[in-house]
């Protein structure tokens, strides 16, 4: 269905006829009364209702999306016992705390951090759990790494998540109030407000991300997973590190500016070559992919309401990846098989496309990495002149950069020139 143009409409909406022929355009009436009607829909859809309300027309949908880290990210340990991961019946040596200091938990797959509730806010607890290494760790982001950290004091407890994390763990968080419409990713994160959406369902009145183009599709997951600053900080006195006012069909870069980087130095968020040096860059790193120019977007590859797939991917990892990359694929590789373009045996973590196209070197926490979203090939020969990690040293831990780059000048078929870079 076509927009009216002259209406300038976000959603496509139903003045056509049956034929699809435009009848509004050319009728003064009806375009003032089709312009009022959008306008009045898009007021209306400014109120949210909450994703409990999607489950009867969605259940299927709703049922996959509740059991996902999406729809878990905060969770009341009061309403979710088994919540907090760690025994708090020892007492860590960091900073001990009890059940009855956690408000909310927050994380459960690499880390997991405590939030307590003074005031109308929530703090964070000095200490972490590291779920990897199930050891307890310091929590406190230090001087001279996030660019926020010079408009707070050092101390934990006047660091409010309000303006510094809630944004992106809720739905329509309210800066003079603090209140959320729920808590985590809900659906309305990513389809913006559906209350007229849940009165009248319609293609018309809810966003769909899928049918956005690839920047705006994309932008429903780089609002959050970025490292950036909103344009105009602070707001109402107050420095946010989420992009306060957003919601998708908008521009992001209306509201939000991502991390800058000069190339060849290696700071707290990228590496000398622009390669996200730390977690939430995978949003910085997308944007700068030929995978992100082409058209892909994030959920080309992922699927946030839920699969069995490890990251919510849409098919099993090497599966996915073939399904566009298979050999002889004129978006490559452009060897005969898969063994001939990895070297690797099939089946081997060295043959995984991900092993070598987007390699664990982004920091979560200490000693726990995640991985690029670039899709680039970091060839050793960056590590040694660029300090970049590469691919085949994150498998090869015990050898050298100069040994990888000189087992990878041996193989046939491979460009020596994309060695060298």
């Amino acid at each position: 269905m076509r927009q009216v143009k002259s209406c300038r409409m976000s959603q496509p909406h139903d003045c056509f006829d049956t034929l699809g022929n435009d009848i509004v355009s050319s009728n003064p009436i009806m375009l003032r009364l089709c312009c009022l009607t959008a306008f009045s829909i898009s007021l209306l859809s400014a109120q949210y209702t909450g994703s409990s309300a999607c489950k009867t027309c969605h259940p299927s949908l709703y049922q996959r999306w509740s059991k996902t880290r999406m729809a878990n990210v905060i969770r009341d340990p009061r309403e979710h016992p088994d919540a907090i991961i760690p025994d708090l019946s020892k007492p860590n040596p960091i900073y001990p705390f009890t059940k009855d200091d956690v408000a909310f938990v927050y994380g459960s797959k690499w880390k997991q951090r405590y939030f307590k509730k003074i005031g109308d806010d929530y703090f964070p607890l000095p200490v972490q759990w590291d779920v990897t290494h199930q050891t307890w760790a310091p929590y406190s982001v230090k001087a001279g790494t996030d660019w926020w950290v010079a408009f707070y004091p050092g101390d934990n407890f006047k660091r409010p998540t309000g303006t510094l994390c809630d944004g992106c763990h809720s739905v329509n968080y309210n800066i003079q109030t603090k209140a959320v419409t729920e808590w985590n990713v809900g659906c309305e994160k990513c389809h913006g407000p559906g209350a007229v959406h849940v009165q009248r369902p319609s293609r018309a009145n809810i966003v769909n991300p899928a049918r956005l183009d690839y920047v705006h599709a994309s932008d429903v997951c780089v609002q959050c997973h970025s490292q950036g600053r909103p344009l105009k900080n602070p707001i109402e006195g107050k420095y946010y590190d989420w992009p306060v006012g957003f919601q998708v069909g908008l521009n992001l870069h209306d509201y939000w500016q991502l991390e800058d980087h000069k190339l060849g130095e290696t700071t707290f968020t990228h590496f000398a070559d622009g390669t996200g040096h730390k977690n939430r860059m995978q949003g910085n790193d997308f944007v700068d992919s030929v995978m992100y120019t082409r058209g892909v977007t994030c959920f080309s590859c992922h699927d946030v309401h839920g699969t069995e797939n490890d990251a919510d991917l849409l098919k099993p990892v090497n599966v996915l990846c073939l399904d566009c990359h298979g050999p002889r694929s004129p978006n490559g590789p452009r060897a005969a098989s898969l063994e001939q373009h990895t070297h690797h045996k099939v089946g081997s973590p060295g043959s995984e496309c991900v092993n070598c196209h987007m390699p664990k070197i982004e920091q979560t926490i200490p000693g726990v990495n995640v991985r690029s979203h670039t899709f680039r090939f970091i060839s050793p020969a960056r590590t040694e002149s660029l300090k970049i990690p590469n691919p085949c040293n994150v498998c090869h831990a015990d050898k050298p950069a100069a040994w990888a780059l000189a087992a990878l000048k041996q193989w046939p078929g491979v460009s020596p020139w994309r060695i060298a870079e």
